[in-house]
């Protein structure tokens, strides 16, 4: 649930390498197929067709059909789309409030900063897969409760980031000497800190991305996250694993989706250690 702390620094940012690259193409690849398939492919995820039922890849099903004869490649279009999606709103949620009380608390500092620094120490000590169980507790199988306890537990990250970096800036030479000349802080801001703590900004929300993404389809196999018969990754797997044995591709097909987007999002994320 939990993602990873990027460093925290002021290096000049250097050129992307080419795993950073093949992750940008793949992502950009798998973000058109979730935008763009379910327009694409006509048929309806939710239509039966029990004469179809696991039919093979081919045919009139390009991808094979589900137990109940519903298209796969409708539905994965579908369930990319509802994980994409899901992720970046996840993500934005969690990133902008973050961001802005981190910069709050370096700005301000005192007593802003400690209550801030409480509150993040607050969700901290409370499991990120609890809160969302939790959440989830009052409407079961609703889209609002998952996204919102993945929102609330992935802030913290990006507030804590926010606030080391900017005041680290802060403190550098050059800042005090602007704030001595008169320098507002919009300028110093969108001068000094934001094109320094941006990379780092960009390299939590891809890792936000994928946590939304892995809790997602987790929660929904173990059936406490969305329900069937949305065509969500997750409880596709769940649906289709009975039928391994008839149809392997069947079940891996999700399953592949699920690996694809993370594995994007991880090498857009990772660091140029060059």
């Amino acid at each position: 649930m939990s993602t990873e702390t990027a460093s925290v620094g002021t290096a000049p940012p250097r050129p992307p390498s080419r795993s950073r690259f093949a992750g940008a193409g793949l992502l950009a690849a798998l973000a058109a197929f979730a935008i763009l398939g379910p327009w694409l492919v006509r048929a309806d995820p939710a239509a039966q067709d029990f004469g179809a039922s696991l039919a093979p890849m081919g045919g009139e099903y390009l991808l094979g059909a589900d137990h109940y004869g519903r298209s796969l490649l409708a539905r994965l279009a579908h369930g990319a789309r509802l994980s994409f999606g899901m992720a970046l709103l996840t993500m934005l949620t969690a990133a902008i409030p973050g961001v802005l009380f981190g910069l709050l608390a370096a700005w301000r500092g005192g007593w802003l900063e400690r209550a801030f620094d409480l509150l993040a120490n607050m969700v901290l000590a409370l499991p990120g897969l609890m809160l969302v169980l939790l959440l989830l507790a009052f409407a079961p199988g609703n889209f609002g409760p998952l996204y919102l306890g993945l929102a609330l537990t992935l802030w913290v990250e990006f507030y804590r980031v926010t606030r080391a970096t900017t005041a680290s800036v802060l403190k550098q030479p050059h800042i005090e000497a602007g704030k001595l000349l008169g320098f507002g802080p919009g300028y110093i801001l969108r001068s000094y800190v934001l094109p320094v703590i941006a990379p780092n900004i960009a390299t939590l929300a891809a890792f936000a991305m994928a946590a939304a993404i892995i809790a997602v389809s987790t929660l929904s196999a173990i059936s406490v996250g969305l329900q069937p018969p949305t065509p969500e990754l997750g409880s596709m797997i769940v649906e289709l694993l009975p039928y391994y044995a008839e149809a392997p591709l069947h079940v891996l097909l999700p399953a592949l989706l699920i690996f694809l987007l993370v594995l994007a999002l991880q090498l857009v994320a990772q660091r140029d250690d060059r």
